[in-house]
């Protein structure tokens, strides 16, 4: 098949790993791949370049001048499948694609999509929808939003869990046994309230002092989180690293993964955690509540509570067997729900049915 994903930019970000991930592994599969930026290329696109996979950027423009470009490029492709990621690029790309009779065009919404929703961008997006074939939530509390939006066509909406590849298990020149390691790695942007974070840490380190943070990522608030840190007292207790390419040495010399998010979807880094055993300590939001949940592979707190988060902590670090326990749950959970292989196989059924109604084994 000739396949093209369209997305906002290729820079580093949760949907954007999960799409050159997918698109390295439809191109593996013998498809023809091309991904399409509205904005920038970005160090993800610069990869996939590398790779053989035909990357470019659109450019910024005028809403209908870009649906027009986008138009004008699928009639000169004739792709088979035009899968768009997240309400811009579906905006910009659906329609487009329908008129150039592409014989699949679908959605999929990486974001939570929490009520209240903002109606206006809601009733555009489903307005729009009419477009598509199918609309993907990538777990379960996203697609029940999604049903609830205004305008909603219900009988489009489907699960798609996010998948990741293997983090593969090396040894780490970092990994110190002195030391228990809490990892997070994302994006440093306000919506993951890694504020949050900190202030748990800076509880549970009172009570054992091995206990060390590294935060590899960067974003909009990283020097804001920089000044937090000094103020609790933990410039030697959490290290930030940055925005790195390559996160496996840190995957493979943490202990357990840390998010404190007060909205999320379905993680990348929290798949990528689990397909390693790596107990989790969460928010209980969105996708990361459903996931562990589903696996029993982590430990939960509210959104906003350091004092609950500083327990959870404290229990993996104190309890050798449940930190086990859930690392081998998180690790199964991975093999049987969350790998690559199993979200591109049910991407490859949606876009074969195109509008025809799926059958029961075909559901993803």
């Amino acid at each position: 098949m000739k396949i093209v994903h369209v997305v906002y930019s290729m820079e580093m970000g949760g949907a954007e790993m999960l799409v050159a991930q997918l698109s390295r592994l439809q191109q593996k599969k013998g498809h023809d791949v091309t991904v399409c930026a509205y904005s920038k290329l970005g160090i993800l696109g610069e990869r996939l370049i590398e790779d053989g996979i035909n990357t470019h950027v659109m450019g910024e423009a005028h809403p209908a001048k870009t649906v027009l470009r986008y138009l004008r490029l699928f009639r000169k492709m004739r792709p088979d499948v035009v899968h768009c990621h997240n309400p811009a690029p579906t905006l910009q790309a659906a329609l487009g694609a329908r008129l150039a009779g592409a014989s699949c065009v679908l959605a999929t919404r990486h974001s939570l999509v929490s009520p209240p929703y903002d109606t206006a961008a809601e009733i555009k997006f489903n307005l729009v929808a009419r477009c598509l074939d199918w609309i993907v939530g990538i777990c379960d509390i996203t697609c029940n939003n999604l049903r609830g939006a205004p305008l909603a066509r219900l009988d489009q909406i489907v699960r798609v869990y996010n998948g990741a590849a293997p983090v593969q298990t090396s040894a780490s020149v970092l990994r110190d046994d002195n030391f228990f390691t809490l990892l997070f790695v994302g994006r440093v942007a306000a919506i993951k309230d890694l504020g949050t974070l900190l202030k748990a840490v800076s509880i549970a380190h009172t009570k054992e002092p091995r206990l060390r943070l590294w935060i590899v990522g960067d974003g909009p608030v990283r020097a804001s989180l920089e000044s937090i840190a000094r103020d609790l007292h933990l410039s030697d207790v959490v290290t930030f690293w940055g925005e790195q390419m390559q996160t496996e040495r840190f995957f493979n010399a943490a202990d357990a993964v840390a998010m404190s998010s007060t909205s999320e979807g379905l993680p990348m880094s929290l798949l990528q955690g689990m397909s390693l055993g790596l107990p989790a300590v969460v928010t209980a939001v969105g996708g990361m509540k459903e996931i562990v949940d589903l696996s029993g592979g982590g430990l939960m707190s509210p959104v906003g509570d350091p004092a609950t988060m500083a327990g959870s902590i404290l229990r993996l670090i104190e309890d050798p067997v449940l930190r086990a326990q859930l690392g081998t749950n998180a690790s199964e959970t991975y093999r049987t729900e969350f790998t690559l292989e199993q979200m591109e196989s049910a991407y490859a059924r949606l876009y074969r049915s195109g509008r025809r109604p799926l059958t029961d084994d075909e559901r993803p």
